[in-house]
């Protein structure tokens, strides 16, 4: 077994929040480790409905403070990361059987103004008899509205956080989990264990901040002598894949009859996100699935209103977390909550931050919150900063990434659009270290399918904490969704041979 010296902060959970939490204190000066039981974003992180907003539905729940908040990190998000967030627009079919229209044009105007928007365009009725972007809904829809919000590759943000965390001095350790801990002599003695290899190590930590998501609760259960203070409500959301059926890039928000909305995102060029349910869970979040009935939800939903009607056929692939909301006693799913509780327990002064709900558009916020909360044990510590820094990759001029693109064309003339595209889309500016120095398509290594390249799957191993095959088609990249069984299989192999 081996002891480390003390670390300012130990970080439990490689989600969305946890990386955020550790990228921020390490900013600010301290020293910090995350460990991650499993991969980064291999939890809720990855399986959300990727998108960057802020919460048209929860004002009609008078989320305002909540809303608000989201609508302004929307931006602030939007200028940090605008290889992996881009604006979309978002068509939302009237349907008079549901919400009246004046209640969707004060929700609308609501968000409109609420948050300061600044770069992305307001909303606009449409006659979908006529617009193109009525063309795929059944006629007996008249009228819509056409609104703005963000796209977001998930799994990315939380591994651009661990990044930019690690640039800032702090030790990530995936596949880690921490079975013990204690206060004991002015600071928290910690037991990790390396879930490959069995291995265990002891850090002493000034402070801990459990940012578990789902398993919150869990791991205050191994820790000694410390009390469960709060309750978490588990909630299960459920999506679906399959292949795109409309025209255009716009997406669809659709109400169904339970008075649910239903997003219909384009993904992953030809395909097609459509989601959430939110029904309550009470198994183990690792084996989350989601059931026939969800999937018949969905495509009902969808169905409702388009005139190409989707078949349990279509359904390519299916993915679902769990979310770790805070319990506010809402007996409704959707009701509940998205809003996040930083719950301090201060015992001895040796302060536990544990971390209930939130959501991906407020990691950011939350991260901040969470390491304002713990600075009077910490009085040498800077000041906020990541409002103003671009995550790895992100540091695009003006944010203009269609400026960014043609450069990257000039610097690469040999390569095809749809790989740089890729490329530029999920590495930024840091596109140039996963290339090195290729000149042609030869210089990358082997195919292994559509987009990609040994070279990549190197870099990801090197410096992005892949470990299997998996973790590169799954989560550092969606390449997984474009690859035939056998070309899954051919990769895996090789990754085993020539990485792992």
């Amino acid at each position: 077994m081996k002891t480390e010296d003390a670390v300012d902060l130990l970080v439990i959970g490689g989600g969305v929040n946890g990386a955020g939490i550790a990228r921020d204190a390490a900013g600010r000066g301290l020293s910090v480790l995350l460990c991650e039981k499993d991969d980064l974003a291999e939890g809720t992180s990855s399986r959300s409905g990727k998108l960057v907003h802020g919460g048209l539905r929860y004002l009609e729940y008078y989320e305002f403070r909540l809303v608000r908040e989201s609508l302004i990190e929307r931006e602030v998000l939007l200028n940090a990361a605008s290889h992996i967030i881009w604006p979309m627009r978002f068509v939302l079919p009237h349907s008079p059987d549901d919400r009246p229209a004046w209640l969707v044009r004060l929700g609308l105007f609501l968000y409109d103004h609420l948050g300061g928007r600044k770069k992305l365009p307001g909303t606009k009725t449409l006659d979908l008899r006529r617009d193109p972007e009525g063309a795929p809904i059944l006629d007996k829809y008249h009228r819509g509205f056409e609104y703005s919000d963000c796209w977001v590759d998930d799994a990315r943000l939380v591994i651009l956080n661990a990044v930019g965390a690690r640039a800032k001095g702090a030790e990530i350790l995936t596949r880690t989990e921490c079975i013990r801990a204690e206060r004991k002599e002015g600071a928290w003695t910690v037991v990790l264990k390396d879930t490959v290899t069995g291995q265990e190590r002891t850090v002493r930590a000034r402070a801990i901040c459990n940012a578990a998501g789902p398993w919150v609760n869990a791991m205050i259960g191994n820790m000694n002598q410390v009390e469960q203070r709060r309750n978490v409500r588990l909630v299960k959301g459920s999506h679906i894949i399959v292949p795109k059926f409309w025209e255009g890039q716009q997406a669809y928000l659709v109400q169904n009859h339970d008075k649910r909305v239903i997003f219909i995102n384009p993904y992953e060029g030809n395909k097609a996100l459509i989601g959430t349910t939110d029904i309550p869970y009470d198994g183990r979040p690792e084996s989350v699935t989601a059931d026939e009935s969800e999937i018949e939800y969905l495509l009902a939903a969808v169905n409702r209103y388009f005139k190409e009607k989707l078949r349990r056929a279509d359904v390519l692939e299916t993915f679902s977390g769990v979310r770790a909301l805070f319990d506010d006693g809402k007996g409704n799913p959707s009701a509940v909550t998205r809003d996040y509780e930083l719950d301090l327990d201060n015992t001895n002064q040796i302060p536990l931050l544990n971390v209930y709900g939130g959501k991906i558009t407020t990691y950011r916020k939350l991260a901040e919150h969470a390491v304002q909360k713990l600075a009077h044990y910490y009085p040498t510590m800077s000041g906020d900063w990541t409002h103003k820094e671009p995550l790895p990759g992100g540091d695009i001029p003006n944010a203009d990434f269609i400026a960014f693109m043609e450069s990257l064309r000039d610097q690469y003339p040999w390569m095809p659009r749809a790989l740089l595209t890729h490329y530029a889309r999920l590495y930024g500016t840091q596109t140039h270290q996963v290339l090195g120095e290729a000149r042609s398509l030869s210089d990358l290594g082997p195919s292994f399918g559509p987009l990609l390249y040994a070279a990549e799957a190197k870099y990801l191993h090197q410096h992005e904490w892949a470990q299997n095959a998996e973790d590169v088609l799954k989560r550092r990249t969606k390449h997984g969704l474009q690859l035939s069984a056998e070309q899954k299989q051919t990769f895996a192999d090789w990754f085993k041979q020539d990485c792992a």
